[in-house]
């Protein structure tokens, strides 16, 4: 795993989100970014996956959840390991899962508090049980690092710490971007702040002080 940007700018087309970004990421380091919204918190996100993308297997929960809403919770949580299979198998099983994978997929959407949807298509669902069916997902892919985007933003408080510390026993390595402050303190080891497309801090989680944090969102 390699993760290292150096003074590189982020953005889309001509116009740069984010500058002068030195970052850099070692294996076992659990890192959140904070920031208000439109700091660059998902740009960086998406740099770091490209990034990774090919040389780890990276397990991703995009800010949209990048579910398929006509396709059933189970079928969404089986898409985490398309690329280990080839076009006709994948399409065989959007037709029929075979036992053992359901009962895999299954096991993870029990944790999630999703056993009563699995066959339910994400449309049906609220946006916090989309959420959850998007972090299942990732948790079916598995490998040794996460990217995920607020991956709790649309839980409550009690389903976010859980689904929180289930990503710290999963993942060796993760790379969140959180809208919680207390949930980010609770979880990272190194916490990145964001603010007006720049870098203003980056250190050890308990070296940070309320003071550095509320600065990003006067």
């Amino acid at each position: 795993m390699k993760i290292r940007l150096e003074g590189a700018t982020l953005g889309y087309g001509e116009a740069p989100v984010l500058s002068e970004v030195n970052f850099s990421q070692q294996r076992g380091e659990r890192v959140v970014l904070l920031g208000p919204s439109g700091a660059g918190k998902s740009t960086l996100l998406m740099a770091i996956h490209a990034q990774l993308a090919g040389a780890s297997r990276v397990a991703l929960v995009p800010q949209d959840g990048g579910l398929v809403p006509q396709l059933s919770v189970r079928r969404n949580v089986y898409m985490g390991r398309l690329d280990d299979h080839g076009a006709a198998r994948n399409l065989g099983a959007l037709i029929y899962l075979r036992r053992p994978i359901r009962d895999e997929i299954d096991a993870i959407l029990a944790r999630l508090g999703l056993q009563d949807h699995v066959r339910r298509p994400v449309e049906a669902l609220s946006g916090g049980q989309r959420q959850r069916t998007a972090v299942g997902r990732a948790f079916y892919r598995g490998g040794d690092i996460i990217v995920a985007d607020e991956p709790v933003s649309a839980v409550d408080g009690v389903q976010a710490r859980q689904i929180i510390e289930m990503i710290r026993d999963r993942f060796d390595t993760a790379l969140l971007a959180l809208h919680d402050v207390d949930l980010a303190r609770a979880f990272a080891t190194r916490i990145v702040g964001l603010r007006d497309g720049r870098i203003r801090f980056d250190g050890p989680a308990e070296a940070i002080d309320r003071r550095q944090i509320d600065a990003l969102y006067a």
